[in-house]
Order: C-alpha cells, then structure tokens, then sequence
C-alpha cells in the first residue's frame, strides 16, 4: 500500500473545503453562528413552517436532504421532543416519499437503504450492519484506520506544524471507506470527487465487485456480495449488481463526509480550550466524552427531513399530508429543556443520547466506526506531537456552512 501521504493536498483541499464549490450547494457560504437564531425560533414555537435555511435567513443554494421540493408544504422542528416524536413514529414521518427500489429508477444515495422505510429497510440494513457494530470496531481500526492515521502524522511530524483539516481529518474517512472496498490509495480521490457522478462510481467499483464475487477477501465489498437479502416470502439471494452499488454510493457518501468534519470539530473545540485539552492528554478517559459532546454541541450535519404521511399535528401545528418536515437536530442538541448550559461544550456533562447520529430505525450505521476513526485519530496526535496547540499566528478557526457545517483550516503548532 502506498503512503496516504501521496494524496494530492490540492485536490484533498478543491473536495474538502466547505467554501468550495464542491459543497457551495449544502450552504457552504454560510458564514454565521447560526445557534442563536435557533434558539430564537424554538424559543417561539418548536415546529415553525419553512425550511432551516430560509428561517435562519440564508438566502443561498441549500440543496440537502429532503430539499429542495418546491412543490411541498415545508416545516422545521427545533425542539428535542418535536424531533425525538418524528424519530419514533416512522410510519408518520417516512424517510422517503414513497418506496425506493436500487434495481429500479436512479443511480443515487437517496435511492438506497437510507430512503427505505419498515421492512424493507430492516432488510436490507440487515445485511450490513454486522460489520458496523461496536465489536468490529477493531477490525476497522486494524486493517485500515490505524495504519492510515500513522502515515499522515509521519508526513508532518518532523515539521513542527500542520493543517490539520486537510493534512489529516479530511483524509481519514475517506481513505477508511474506500479502503473497505479494496481500493487503491492513489484511486481514493477518484471516488470522492466522482460522489456528484454515481455512474462514474459504479465504473470504479465495477470490477472490484467482480473480483470479489469470484475470490473474496476480508473487506466490505465481500461482505457485500456474500450477503443474502431475505424476501418477504423468506426465500434468500444475493444481493444484484445494482443493490451492491446503492450501497457503496450511500457509504461513501455518508463515510467519507460527516467523520471529517466531525473529527476537525472535535478537535477545533479541544484547541480553542487549552485546559481541556491538557487535562484529555493527561487522560485518555477523557476522549470518549470529549468527542460525544462535540457530536451533542456541534454536529456536522445539523439538519435531516422526514415525509409527513397523513395529516397530523406535532407540538400544536399543523402538518398536511405530502408535506417535508426538516429535523434541525442541531438546535434539538441545544435544547434547554435537556441540557444545563447547552451552548458551553462541557466535556464533565453526564452523557444523555443526541441526534447527532439521528435516531429510532435509521440512526446512522456507521457511527460507531466514526467514533473509531475519531478516537484513533486524535489519540495518535496526542500520542506523536508533544505540546500540541492552535497556531498562535494563524487565523483563527471558525465554523461554516449550513447544512454541512464543520471547520475551515485547523492550524496547529507542536513539539
């Protein structure tokens, strides 16, 4: 394996930087805090009609999950329990608007195991979710995380300095996913640029999924071609072509994105609060929590919608049938109402479950193996870079975005 040092930086940045044009389309050029609005309008009613991104007053390209759908009725949750209902009563509030086949219609990550509902859902996350569950955690960090993480630091670790955005978080997860596929370093790049293309995914993971069919190996596309999809008869099959590609699609969508983000805010929060940061090198108990109230205080991606069904009502409004409802889960994990303080990243709160990683039936597969990348990403900085600290002379790092939200650079100083 060559080193995930060769990784071209250029090109890691044009794919990582939220005020790209790569992401522009997710409300990459938002600027602001966008909390303090949040609180206002939960603060107002827990369910107002609109979208996030127009209540909190950004006027810009904000294309995301559930939009942009001019055609439906929109409305946003901001409070915990108006989330944490839509979370448990998935027949009401459906993750797609009607069933979604991966054999049939567009190559897409929508049209996959993330859009399924009841099921079919359960069915096909079934197939999967083995190799996602916290015991395999190992299995992840020993064939690619580990390794992975060691060669980044090697590539700054003599330099007394890094990035740490781009040197490090952004490329983790994504060489982490397409390593499970079995694919090259130098083709890694290749699958994250191509993410706007399915088509062109499928042409790289083609004859990958071929090989692995005639000898299989220990990796996920294995998994993948020796999985048996149980019917609703309770006949058995392998999964097609076309169902194999759903999912390499939506796991490199959901797998190359959210742990980079999520890892720089991690540790931007541990940067910006030397005491805490001293205190999580001292004790690498400390890690876990410190790196679950940041996916409580800031996640990555603060927004997921879900279908209304039928006519309902949810904390007092009225919601028609056919209409989109948008969970900002951002503002949900600062709900007052479940957490003292919840604007202060405090890593000495008694843990209470987020949205961080959604919840009920479709609470995100991975999160386990992000937790993996994250816990064995800054553990190994702090391992290998003595006095590690922000950069006293560089701009300070900031949040951005709207419905990907995440750090701009993360400029460090050590030894």
């Amino acid at each position: 394996m060559k080193p995930a040092t060769t990784l071209d930086r250029d090109r890691v940045r044009e794919l990582f930087d939220l005020r790209g044009a790569y992401l522009a389309q997710t409300g990459g050029g938002y600027r602001d805090d966008p909390y303090p609005i949040w609180h206002r309008l939960r603060a107002e009613s827990e369910v107002h009609p609109g979208t996030v991104h127009e209540l909190t007053g950004y006027p810009g390209p904000a294309a995301f999950s559930g939009l942009p759908h001019p055609d439906r009725p929109h409305f946003s949750a901001f409070g915990f329990a108006a989330c944490d209902t839509a979370y448990r009563n998935p027949d009401l509030f459906a993750s797609a608007p009607e069933p979604v086949d991966p054999n049939k219609g567009k190559l897409d990550a929508l049209n996959s195991m993330i859009s399924m509902n009841g099921a079919q859902h359960r069915r096909y996350r079934a197939l999967v979710q083995p190799s996602f569950v916290p015991a395999r955690a190992e299995w992840w960090i020993r064939n690619w995380i580990e390794q992975t993480v060691h060669q980044l630091i090697d590539g700054f670790a003599a330099d007394g300095r890094a990035e740490l955005n781009v040197d490090f978080c952004a490329a983790i997860p994504v060489l982490t996913i397409t390593g499970s596929f079995g694919v090259p370093v130098e083709q890694a790049l290749e699958f994250r640029a191509a993410l706007g293309r399915p088509d062109a995914v499928v042409e790289l993971i083609r004859p990958i999924v071929a090989q692995r069919r005639k000898a299989p190996r220990d990796d996920l596309i294995s998994v993948l071609v020796e999985a048996e999809l149980k019917g609703e008869d309770g006949t058995t099959q392998r999964l097609t072509d076309a169902e194999i590609h759903s999912f390499v699609v939506l796991l490199l969508a959901a797998g190359s994105g959210t742990t980079w983000k999520q890892m720089g805010i991690t540790l931007t929060a541990l940067l910006q609060r030397p005491d805490v940061l001293a205190a999580v090198a001292a004790d690498r108990s400390l890690l876990r929590p410190a790196i679950d109230e940041a996916l409580r205080w800031t996640p990555t991606d603060p927004m997921f919608s879900r279908y209304v069904t039928r006519d309902t009502e949810l904390q007092g409004v009225s919601l028609p049938a056919g209409s989109v409802l948008h969970l900002c889960i951002g503002a949900a994990n600062r709900d007052p109402a479940r957490w003292d303080n919840p604007d202060e990243y405090d890593i000495t709160r008694r843990l209470r479950p987020s949205f961080a990683f959604g919840g009920g039936a479709h609470a995100c597969l991975g999160m386990h193996v992000a937790k993996a990348e994250m816990m064995t990403g800054i553990g190994a900085l702090l391992d290998r870079l003595p006095n590690l600290r922000a950069d006293p002379e560089a701009e300070p790092t900031r949040f951005i975005g709207m419905y990907e939200r995440g750090p701009t650079e993360i400029p460090v100083v050590f030894g």
